[in-house]
């Protein structure tokens, strides 16, 4: 007897393979490979598909890296290949501009997400409205989020939805997370707002699938991932795994399994250079909590300083470096390197 509820309960999934992927290879996607992913992804029914620069809108610089395309190409290619499903578009207030958000929407962005760190929402105030009077859906997301607690984490999503924002949560950032905390601190956000809440996670510790069941159960309704895990570090919580583990929990994603792992396969086959591993670098980066995307500039600046890039990345750890403080990786290495001495 066949005792499975006719209406299952439905996770919108978000996929950022063509923004959070750029990190693995050094933002230098091109036209074709985009377009190939779009076109796959679309077919497998995937809800949102997000693409940019891995830092958004505004980002390719020298410091964290020049993008082999503009923002509007990268857009209008994806666009075009987009029949059904969403994209989306992420930004950083510093990094972009009201007039990036503006040119996003003009190329066919339908979601935006303003991004913060965890205890900075106030900065996303200006850009949610933007993108509301732009008339994109506008979503608010707290990055480096374990670095603070699941009460904070409440009160600054609160504070997004009040500026507007149509679904706010968390990024994994450092991948760091143990399911138990992402318990705690989705479930107090899913009590201060009523909005959904989403989930980003990253696998340097391996639990990305399992910290985003959690988050599930704890009241989650949007869930990031990438195919293949194609992202930052040791990659994002991997897409095709989770659309079979929901299906196995009881939710439906309306993503078709065998299109989405032929998805996967264009990944694999086309954008990676390398699959995303655990390894040491990975591991070093999730337990100091340090952003994923940190993997490439400590791994080559230990080389040229000479130290030990997991001493390197605890010790970004133990001084609280974020995202935006690229510059601070050369300054703590060569610390490390006359304590050494």
């Amino acid at each position: 007897m066949n005792t499975r509820p006719r209406h299952r309960p439905r996770i919108l999934l978000h996929d950022p393979t063509l923004r959070d992927g750029h990190h693995a290879v050094g933002h230098q996607l091109d036209a074709d490979q985009l377009r190939a992913y779009a076109i796959a992804a679309n077919a497998a029914g995937v809800p949102v598909v997000e693409v940019g620069h891995g830092n958004g809108l505004g980002a390719s610089s020298l410091q964290i890296g020049r993008a082999r395309l503009d923002d509007a190409t990268m857009l209008s290619t994806v666009r075009e290949a987009l029949t059904t499903s969403r994209m989306g578009a992420f930004m950083a207030p510093g990094w972009g501009t009201s007039d990036d958000l503006a040119a996003a929407v003009h190329h066919g962005a339908d979601v935006v997400r303003i991004a913060a760190h965890c205890t900075e929402a106030d900065v996303t105030e200006r850009h949610l409205g933007v993108v509301r009077d732009l008339g994109a859906e506008a979503q608010g997301v707290l990055l480096m989020s374990h670095m603070t607690s699941a009460g904070e984490l409440a009160e600054q999503c609160a504070l997004m939805v009040k500026f507007g924002a149509q679904a706010v949560g968390i990024m994994d950032s450092a991948g760091h997370y143990l399911p138990d905390e992402v318990t705690k601190r989705v479930r107090a956000i899913a009590i201060a707002v009523d909005v959904p809440v989403i989930f980003h996670g990253h696998n340097n510790l391996g639990l990305a699938v399992a910290n985003s069941l959690a988050a599930v159960d704890a009241g989650a309704s949007i869930l990031d991932a990438t195919a293949r895990g194609f992202g930052a570090g040791a990659g994002n919580t991997q897409l095709e795994v989770l659309v079979a583990v929901l299906e196995r929990h009881g939710l439906e994603t309306g993503i078709g399994l065998r299109e989405i792992l032929a998805a996967a396969d264009v990944v694999a086959n086309r954008l990676m250079t390398t699959p995303p591993s655990i390894d040491s670098i990975a591991v070093a980066s999730g337990l100091a909590g340090v952003f994923s995307g940190f993997k490439r500039p400590v791994l080559e600046t230990a080389r040229a300083e000479g130290v030990d890039p997991v001493d390197l990345f605890l010790a970004l750890g133990a001084r609280q470096i974020v995202a935006g403080q690229e510059d601070m990786i050369g300054d703590v290495a060569r610390q490390l390197k006359a304590v050494t001495r």
